[in-house]
């Protein structure tokens, strides 16, 4: 992709950047590691780094970065090398998904850090995007190391797979808020760090062969592992099924209620190797608009 970049008194602008929007990207539900500002702009972390994003008209102003880090960092972690037009072409030929996509247009996703991704989810399960946000946030405030202030807010490292392994389980349960999910996370930590599942090996998997290993760790099932595979390892196939997108598939493809393995069926058929993008779009959408709510 080809961008008009400036850089400028640690700011990175983009010019007339079309298919990002800082809100869709950030509250769509992939991701949780992020504060709104005053000025409704959006803060976030990634690798030990810390970012504030804003949209200015036909403009997005990355703030608190180099165009060093900029490169190494940021322009993969926003999927900037990835032609979102087209693949809005190709789902709004989906009537229902051309209207999904108008009402979050600039949503992007994300490519984060596996571990990480794999801890957020399970905390996810049966769960309120912002207490998940609040849990995530107070572990690393206790088990992470402070990478900064910005704006005045104190900004802390997601910690380590060796780290959250050798965590008290009562103490992350209190201190963090995570309720019965403590086990879960302290388990999986181990694991992973064990190597038991190897996060490393997971990309050069197929999707099937790595939510088989994910599903391997405590508190990973089906949509958790789907979330994994779609928001850290670049399997763009995937389409986790939650709530909220069971009930845009109920009300508005099947009218009907409907299971999730013929929610998944339709998915793969119909969207194929777009499935992760559809899966945003219509998430979004029906969880902005209330869509199915009962």
């Amino acid at each position: 992709m080809e961008y008009n970049i400036i850089e400028k008194n640690n700011q990175i602008i983009i010019k007339d950047i079309k298919d990002f929007h800082p809100k869709h990207i950030f509250e769509c539900g992939q991701a949780f590691r992020w504060h709104v500002e005053e000025d409704g702009s959006y803060t976030a972390i990634h690798k030990g780094k810390i970012i504030n994003v804003k949209k200015d008209g036909e403009d997005i102003i990355f703030s608190n970065t180099n165009m060093n880090d900029f490169e190494k960092v940021w322009y993969d972690y926003f999927d900037l090398g990835r032609d979102y037009g087209r693949i809005k072409e190709e789902l709004s030929k989906d009537p229902i998904l051309k209207e999904a996509i108008k009402f979050g247009e600039g949503i992007r996703i994300l490519n984060q850090d596996p571990f990480e991704t794999t801890i957020s989810f399970i905390i996810s399960a049966n769960n309120q995007i912002p207490r998940i946000k609040k849990s995530i946030e107070l572990i690393t405030e206790n088990y992470g190391e402070s990478i900064g202030f910005y704006r005045d807010r104190e900004y802390f490292s997601f910690p380590s797979p060796e780290i959250l392994a050798q965590a008290d389980e009562k103490e992350l349960e209190d201190k963090c808020r995570v309720g019965y999910r403590a086990k879960y996370i302290v388990n999986a930590s181990n694991m992973i760090n064990n190597k038991e599942v190897n996060l490393d090996n997971l990309p050069q998997l197929t999707s099937e062969e790595a939510k088989k290993e994910l599903m391997k760790l405590p508190g990973v099932g089906p949509k958790v592992s789907n979330c994994i595979l779609l928001f850290s390892l670049n399997k763009n196939e995937a389409f986790p099924v939650d709530v909220w997108v069971q009930r845009v598939m109920e009300e508005l493809y099947f009218k009907e209620e409907a299971r999730i393995k013929r929610i998944s069926d339709y998915a793969e058929e119909n969207f194929g190797s777009l499935g992760g993008f559809a899966q945003q779009y219509l998430f979004y959408y029906a969880r902005e608009l209330g869509i199915g709510r009962r």
